[in-house]
């Protein structure tokens, strides 16, 4: 059972090492952890971006080319279509985004000719592991869709399960996140998440055991949850919360990762394979478990 990032750091080892991709590579906390994740036997990578600027860096940070194979392509979206082409065409098993505008590499990722579109809606996953919390919690979506409506949440629900599945967590619980635990016709985040869980019974959403809406303390709580009559067999147990906007996302996301002491990893899920955008504010620890992770989904998908 997977408990916690030393968890999936051991077992991304087993299943990997993974190859990846890195659009515009030319970028020295990047180059780190992928560095990193390549001495831990995790992964290796093709490097795409300006060779000279990136045999700099390598040789600054004291990192091998001689591990890598470097293509050079300086302009970002010629490299960001040639980082997703080699995914696509199966050499290479995931992105990563370097020195480029989000905008940019996803652009490539949703090319109608080689891009990894599925038709769903693209959306973020973190993965926390919060001393406080009993096992690795999920939270999206922090990043990528601002004001979901039900189909949308409902994709971001089924994104979220290949995550979860990737974990090895085979029927995961998830609290739909509200303000209040009962449907109000006047919240419209409480009437989705009563929706999500009516799809959810009727099989409509498979998978997973889907419960709300839930207050983050009944989620995460069951103490909360029974001082609330709640007992859903998710209350108090989840393995994921579905925000309901991005502003509860980002804030539900930088309150763990800053102010919790948790470790975290991020991915961008709903194409067909994985796609790693970390953030220049995130640990190395943090870029390493993203990376570790994208291998652990790489491995399931």
């Amino acid at each position: 059972m997977i408990k916690n990032f030393n968890d999936v750091l051991l077992i991304a080892k087993e299943r990997g090492p993974k190859k990846i991709a890195v659009a515009c590579a030319q970028d020295s906390d990047v180059l780190k952890a992928v560095n990193n994740a390549y001495v831990k036997g995790i992964a290796d990578a093709i490097l795409i971006g300006d060779k000279e600027k990136i045999e700099l860096i390598c040789q600054e940070e004291s990192i091998d080319t001689s591990n890598y194979e470097i293509l050079d392509i300086k302009d970002n979206a010629e490299a960001s279509l040639k980082a997703v082409e080699l995914v696509s065409s199966g050499k290479a098993h995931m992105v990563m985004k370097g020195l480029v505008d989000t905008a940019v590499i996803l652009k490539a990722v949703l090319n109608k000719e080689v891009g990894l579109r599925t038709g769903n809606a693209l959306s973020h996953v973190a993965v926390f592991d919060v001393p406080t919390y009993h096992k690795l919690l999920l939270v999206t979506d922090a990043a990528m869709n601002i004001a979901p409506d039900l189909e949308t949440k409902k994709q971001i629900l089924e994104n979220s399960l290949v995550v979860s599945r990737a974990l090895d967590i085979e029927v995961a619980k998830v609290g739909v996140i509200a303000a209040k635990e009962k449907v109000n016709p006047k919240m419209p985040a409480t009437v989705d998440a009563g929706e999500l869980v009516k799809m959810n019974e009727a099989g409509e959403i498979t998978g997973c055991i889907v419960g709300g809406p839930f207050a983050v303390d009944n989620a995460v709580s069951k103490e909360a949850a029974e001082i609330k009559g709640i007992n859903h067999p998710a209350a108090g147990d989840v393995d994921i919360m579905l925000c309901p906007t991005i502003e509860a996302g980002n804030v539900l996301y930088k309150t763990l990762a800053f102010l919790s002491n948790a470790q975290s990893a991020g991915i961008i899920v709903g194409a067909k394979a994985p796609v790693i955008l970390t953030s220049r504010a995130d640990s190395e620890e943090a870029k390493l478990n993203s990376i570790a992770l994208a291998v652990l989904m790489a491995a399931k998908m």
